[in-house]
């Protein structure tokens, strides 16, 4: 275990740690790690602290983080220790403090026990085998379950999952992602099929819209029990939960089932989808899937499984509306009115985080059913970054810098009023220019196909208001020449002299001596290997996350010069330290542009430190935090103090501070809170410079606005104008 987890289970500071190490020679060796870094014997530890009276701090999840993360490598897989959390939520909690107390080896033999009462809940998986090298972990984890409840225990194992089954590069689906999948569900679907569940996520958020009846099918064995476990939990009475392991494409566990909804997150850009041996599979009823279009075999699957009238909403990449090797399949999707809607999803809403993603809506065709005249389309892209004009630019400026995380809120009203109202009436439906447009299955029936919502949905742009557009394009024009007119009074501020006929020299300190003269604190997160994931694209599996509420501040945001953006599912809040006003956070990886170095303002105040970011934590009375963040910060500094070819790690205890007196400090502080303030006006400006052209380009494009006579007459004037 590292410096940092003795802290955390002794209750007491990294710098506590440190004065124990120096002071008392009994105290354990290093048995690991480098001499920056050592790791110690967790039990030798824990002797250490009992033999001075000092009793644990670490909370009953902490303590089985930290067991599990040292475990032997022979030990309990987390498939079984899931199972132990199932067993283990059906007791009463004196049964579980009778089974605590119990010796090692029948311990593990009622453990093995329990697990194996539950053990059909994914039928045909491998049994469980707890053994005497388990014991630490199957204590910790009833203790947990007892003291803390089923659902935290199994977050907990999901982080082990996570890095168990990181090569299958799964990433968890954000809750209100998920919420809104379902509720894309016209009605209260009673059954309900997830074929790459992951976790569960779709199906839970399917439970809290009403489904009774919760199928999934995952090919991971590890997360096939997660759901189980998981929805079992969660899913409340009256709900069956039936959850099977396999490639749902090659070995369908559910092949004779119909159900009112599918919700799936599948896999994309997998070859190996079982193009060659499924050649003559009857789901290719819309025409077989190329090699390189696995996304349009699980769009397939999904509309198979469906009852007549049902509805299939898959998450999918932007590249299945608009790839030549899918067109005659996409053809024939909208041709038989399959598919009904394709919503564009803001870059950021799930892994990959820089792709925008897109749902699609889609509906099995009815015998005799109402003819499909059209296809919706929804941009929640364009709406989110530009339908407030200037004022989203300056809000996302403002400050500093300062944005918001995804505003999920608004996405999901935007995209289910208009599902909804085209659902009502499609051929009455008159959208929204610019965000939402329904379009005729002949004008989508061309050539290529693209289904792509920003080419379609920018097309209606023409039925804007010219005097709207108008006066939002002279909003963010006056924004921007008050932008110009602020950033050129900043710019002009005096106070900048030149130094002696040589450059100024001071001694300095390396941020490890100012920590252990107690002058700052240095805090870092857990590494985002950490994480917790469920089912996404590029997976097809995955884990859960603890909820949380905290933003979570992220190198990006400091980089950016944005507000706390991350998510906080990807943290623990037993480990993440909470940002104070004053702090100054540095970037972990020097390998990306823009600013290495800010100090944390009232209003990032209570976020959590997110990964990648180091916290250094200053005495006011013996440190000005601008200056320390203004020295941090440089690039010489950040060069010195960073390891690597590519990607270049910063090690935080190697930057180096000069040694001034407080007074001089301040001095040079208010200096780098000028440069600070330069660089958000100057970006700020960027921004709404950049609003302001696409407006009045939109504008010009789309008809609403005209050229300015006088700007023709100047041309004229000057010959240029053409003959």
């Amino acid at each position: 275990m590292t410096a940092a987890e003795i802290s955390r289970i002794a209750g007491v500071t990294r710098a506590t740690v440190s004065n124990w190490r120096r002071r008392h020679d009994d105290f354990p060796a290093p048995s690991g790690g480098t001499d920056s870094s050592p790791l110690y014997d967790l039990e030798e530890v824990r002797a250490w602290l009992a033999s001075r009276g000092q009793r644990t701090a670490a909370t009953p999840s902490g303590e089985l983080r930290t067991t599990l993360r040292l475990r032997e490598p022979a030990g309990a897989g987390t498939s079984d220790l899931l199972l132990l959390v199932l067993a283990a939520a059906r007791r009463p909690a004196d049964d579980l403090t009778g089974l605590l107390a119990l010796p090692d080896a029948d311990l593990v033999e009622r453990a093995n026990d329990a697990a194996a009462g539950v053990a059909d809940v994914v039928p045909g998986t491998e049994p469980v085998r707890f053994t005497a090298a388990d014991t630490a972990v199957l204590r910790a984890l009833l203790l947990c379950v007892r003291d803390e409840g089923a659902q935290t225990a199994l977050g907990v194992l999901a982080e082990r999952e996570l890095e168990d089954s990181a090569a299958s590069g799964v990433y968890r689906t954000p809750a209100p992602l998920a919420d809104l999948l379902a509720r894309l569900v016209p009605g209260s679907p009673a059954r309900v099929l997830d074929p790459a569940c992951g976790s569960g996520t779709l199906l839970s958020a399917a439970a809290a819209r009403g489904a009774r009846e919760l199928y999934g099918q995952d090919s991971l064995p590890v997360q096939a029990r997660r759901a189980a476990v998981g929805l079992s939990l969660t899913a409340g009475e009256g709900v069956d939960v039936t959850v099977r392991t396999g490639d749902s494409l090659r070995a369908d566990a559910f092949p004779d089932l119909t159900v009112d909804a599918v919700l799936c997150n599948p896999p994309y850009g997998d070859r190996d989808w079982g193009h060659d041996e499924l050649a003559y599979d009857s789901r290719w009823v819309y025409g077989f899937p190329p090699r390189a279009e696995s996304e349009l075999a699980w769009v397939q699957h999904a509309l198979a499984h469906l009852s007549p009238g049902g509805h299939a909403v898959l998450l999918l990449p932007p590249a299945t509306a608009g790839r030549a090797s899918g067109r005659r399949v996409r053809a024939e999707l909208v041709r038989s009115g399959a598919l009904r809607a394709v919503i564009a999803l803001p870059a950021g809403a799930s892994v990959p985080l820089h792709v925008g993603l897109q749902v699609w809506v889609l509906q099995r065709p009815e015998p005799g059913g109402p003819e499909r005249r059209s296809v919706l389309f929804v941009d929640t892209a364009a709406d989110t970054a530009t339908s407030t004009g200037a004022t989203a630019a300056t809000a996302r400026t403002r400050g500093g810098g300062r944005s918001a995380a995804l505003d999920w809120e608004g996405i999901t009203a935007r995209a289910l009023d208009a599902w909804r109202a085209f659902a009502e009436n499609p051929d009455t439906f008159e959208g929204e220019p610019g965000v939402a447009h329904a379009v005729g299955l002949v004008d989508l029936l061309d050539d290529v196909v693209d289904l792509t919502p920003a080419r379609l949905v920018r097309a209606s742009r023409a039925e804007v208001d010219p005097a709207a557009l108008s006066a939002e394009a002279d909003a963010a024009r006056r924004g921007l020449v008050e932008a110009a007119r602020s950033l050129a009074r900043t710019a002009g501020r005096e106070g900048w002299s030149a130094a002696d006929a040589t450059a100024r020299e001071w001694r300095t300190a390396t941020a490890s001596d100012l920590a252990r003269g107690g002058a700052l604190a240095l805090l870092r997160s857990q590494p985002e290997s950490a994480r917790t994931r469920t089912q996404a694209p590029g997976g097809g599996t995955g884990g859960g996350g603890r909820p949380g509420t905290r933003a979570v501040l992220t190198a990006s945001d400091i980089a950016t010069g944005s507000g706390p953006t991350g998510d906080p599912a990807g943290l623990h809040d037993d480990t993440a330290p909470v940002i104070a006003a004053g702090d100054v956070l540095v970037r972990a990886i020097a390998s990306t542009g823009g600013p290495m170095a800010r100090v944390a303002g009232e209003e990032d105040a209570g976020a959590l430190l997110g990964p990648h970011v180091h916290l250094f934590r200053p005495d006011p009375a013996r440190l000005d935090p601008w200056f320390l963040a203004g020295f941090l910060g440089a690039e010489e500094n950040i060069a010195g103090a960073s390891t690597g070819s590519t990607i270049l790690t910063v090690n935080p205890g190697r930057l180096r501070v000069p040694l001034l007196p407080l007074e001089e400090q301040r001095r040079y502080g208010e200096a780098f809170r000028h440069v600070h303030e330069l660089r958000a006006e100057a970006r700020r400006a960027v921004l709404l410079a950049q609003e302001t052209a696409r407006l009045l380009a939109s504008g010009l494009t789309g008809g609403q606005l005209l050229p300015s006579r006088a700007a023709n007459e100047v041309r004229g004037r000057g010959g240029n104008s053409p003959h």
